[in-house]
């Protein structure tokens, strides 16, 4: 019914329905807005690939969660799957250029959190850099 619904509006975007609104804000936050997946990207941007290095971030994410989540990420275009294991095979995760471009909102974020919770964590100059 809600693909329906969408398809009726007419709204597209890269050839498929818009979620909620062409709202660039509605928009990315139909991908975003979770608790978890600007998380999953700060991991990301850190160094962090395999599943067990997500499991130990300090949020604690739940197993079931974040294996809901990278899927998610990979469907939306935002990260990229490849096997480093065969048998069992287990996968690693990197971000794709859509998913880097998110850099800045993490840096503005990090900003905005030091700004209002001076008690949090303040990130490495080299995570708050500019990228070339």
């Amino acid at each position: 019914m809600k693909k329906d619904r969408l398809e009726k509006r007419g709204q597209e975007k890269h050839g498929a329905p818009f979620e909620r609104s062409p709202c660039p804000i509605a928009s990315s936050l139909d991908i975003l807005g979770d608790k978890w997946t600007l998380v999953l990207v700060r991991d990301l941007v850190t160094g962090k690939r395999r599943y067990g290095e997500f499991l130990d971030s300090p949020e604690g994410i739940a197993t079931n969660i974040l294996a809901t989540r990278l899927k998610a990420m990979v469907d939306a275009g935002l990260i990229a799957k490849r096997p480093y294991q065969r048998n069992p095979t287990r996968h690693e995760y990197t971000l794709t250029p859509l998913g880097d471009d998110l850099l800045p909102v993490l840096q503005a974020f990090c900003r905005w959190g030091n700004r209002h919770f001076p008690e949090s964590w303040i990130p490495p100059a080299w995570f708050m850099a500019p990228r070339p």
